[in-house]
Parts: structure tokens; sequence; C-alpha cells
């Protein structure tokens, strides 16, 4: 694990109090707003020692880009995000499991990692 620094402990609050997946420049413009001097590429950097140590989940989102969140969940799980809010839920994932250990069985594959997010508008967004 990684030694902790102001920097660090200040990219981690503004990821502890948000409820949505945000990119590394819209964290870095939130840290700003509240005075702090971190850097874009401290958040970077921050943000890929949090990913690697899996304390924040990341996305890419529908343009590419990575999003980052700080989910409630320690234990494998995946996403349903909102494209408009990008609000998230965290989802049970025992179904997908099951399924993609079934499929790559079933092609004479072993799975040693996936990647499954799904994306839409949530209920709030596709009634406006």
């Amino acid at each position: 694990m990684k030694r902790s620094t102001r920097q660090r402990a200040e990219i981690l609050e503004v990821l502890e109090t948000s409820p949505v997946f945000s990119t590394a420049q819209e964290l870095h413009a939130v840290l700003r707003d509240r005075g702090s001097s971190v850097g874009l590429t401290t958040v970077y950097r921050n943000l890929q020692a949090l990913v690697d140590e899996d304390v924040v989940d990341v996305v890419l989102g529908t343009r590419g880009e990575s999003m980052f969140r700080k989910c409630a969940r320690d234990t494998h799980h995946h996403h349903l995000v909102c494209t408009r809010c990008r609000r998230s839920v965290e989802v049970d994932s025992s179904d997908l499991e099951r399924w993609a250990d079934a499929t790559a069985r079933e092609h004479g594959f072993t799975i040693l990692d996936h990647v499954a997010e799904l994306f839409g508008l949530c209920q709030t967004c596709a009634t406006r």
C-alpha cells in the first residue's frame, strides 16, 4: 500500500462524498474549487494507485474516458451507470459470474478477469 499523503487524503475525501463516477479532470476541478493546490498529474497518479490497490473502482465511460468512484462494496461487483447524471448503483453479479464461467468452459477458456458495466438512463433521467 502506498503511503498516505495530504493530496491522497483530499482525493479520497472527494471520492467518498460523491455518489457518481467522475473523471480525473472533474475531481481536479472539485479539489480546485475547495481551494486545494493538488495538481492534475498528482490526481491521475493517485487515482491509478488507488485503482491498483482496489480502493477505488474505475469504469470506461461511453466516450472512452476513465471514471472513478469509491464504492461501498469491497467485494467484486458491477455497476449500472446513468449516462446523463452518472448516478451509479452497485449490483450483485452472481448471475453474470455464472454466465461468464459457463461461456468460458464451453469454449475451453479459463476466466482470468472480466469487465461488465451497464450504461443507460436512471429512472429520474429517463422521465425528463
